[in-house]
């Protein structure tokens, strides 16, 4: 009982960890943790406490992190350039690989652009929009 407010301290510590992520990064420890709070009633040994603590914290993460992993799907978000593949453009000025210049607009806004196939596409041309890389659309022949 010596040790339970070390063990009390880490569980609210953990907890608010845990509460300032969504991930599940610190649970399995918080549950250790209160094991050897229960423990620490029981077993006046710090060393035999952390021991216990650190067993039940790894065999939890090992047990349930990859059935929680299966369930839990954190979404990526996509961010606003996504919206432009496979969009028509219009080519503002000639696209070449090799010198690295071209400009496309698309949706009204004016990306730098790249061919797929490391063709040169000229001025003019309509094109669509396969992938971003960077700050630049890559592009093929419509």
């Amino acid at each position: 009982m010596e040790y339970s407010y070390i063990w009390l301290t880490a569980i609210i510590v953990l907890c608010i960890a845990e509460a300032a992520t969504a991930q599940l990064v610190s649970i399995w420890f918080v549950l250790g943790a209160v094991v050897s709070l229960i423990l620490s009633f029981f077993v006046d040994s710090l060393a035999i406490q952390i021991g216990v603590f650190i067993i039940i914290s790894l065999i939890l993460l090992l047990i349930t992190r990859p059935l929680l992993k299966g369930v839990l799907h954190f979404k990526k978000e996509e961010t606003n350039a996504g919206r432009y593949i496979g969009k028509k453009a219009f080519v503002l000025s000639d696209i070449n690989n090799d010198l690295g210049v071209g400009q496309i607009n698309v949706n009204g806004v004016v990306w730098g652009a790249k061919s797929s196939d490391g063709k040169v596409i000229k001025a003019g041309e309509s094109v669509v929009v396969n992938s971003i890389e960077g700050v630049k659309c890559v592009v093929s022949l419509v």
